[in-house]
């Protein structure tokens, strides 16, 4: 089945499905939405991509047009692909700006450098793909999304946010105590002789 968005092209739903499958690897308990009107609704846009119309599971931001997420992997992926799908008539976010790396931003950092931005289109069947920088977006175990603007509306809305890419265990390296000696000391290598003489004597 094919779907047309606001950039005018068409988009089949072949196969989309299957490469979103990244939101298994969100470590959801630490996931933060900042600037949302109702409490831990943020994190319920990210779901499977055949439940994303699902229009009961949504959020909207409170005191202005933006929002921000703080999202953490289980792992380390490699980021490919991103779809988001706002809410009606005007409620959709215009602009995305992603960081990596960064956790736990706030709306004072969102003037840093981001690593990739989009102007985004008006998509309500969840078909548009944002192509990821994949060399910039290698190794990302923290992802920092922060919306901005709308059509007009007083709250934006978004339903869904989907990505694609490859995800890997995190590697963890335990401590290894050793001690190395500079110069061997006679004292701590005492042999079996040396007890027997000093025994003897």
């Amino acid at each position: 089945m094919e779907h047309r968005c606001d950039c005018g092209d068409s988009h089949s739903e072949t196969d989309i499905g299957v490469q979103y499958n990244l939101y298994q690897k969100i470590d959801f308990e630490n996931v933060e939405c900042l600037n949302e009107y109702q409490e831990n609704t943020g994190k319920s846009v990210f779901k499977p991509w055949e439940e994303r119309l699902n229009r009961d599971k949504y959020v909207e931001s409170d005191a202005d047009d933006e929002l921000l997420f703080n999202i953490p992997f289980t792992g380390n992926i490699k980021l490919k692909g991103l779809i988001v799908m706002g809410g009606p008539d005007d409620s959709s976010p215009s602009t995305v700006k992603l960081f990596k790396n960064k956790p736990h931003m706030t709306f004072d950092d969102v003037e840093l450098e981001p690593d990739q931005t989009f102007e985004l289109c008006k998509d309500d069947y969840g078909v548009h793909e944002y192509p990821i920088r994949v060399v910039k977006f290698s190794s990302v175990h923290h992802l920092t999304v922060h919306f901005s603007g709308n059509g007009g509306a007083e709250r934006t809305r978004i339903d869904y946010i989907g990505f694609k890419g490859e995800w890997t265990p995190r590697h963890q390296h335990g401590v290894t105590i050793c001690c190395y000696e500079s110069r061997p000391q006679i004292s701590d290598h005492v042999s079996d002789s040396n007890v027997v003489n000093k025994e003897i004597q």
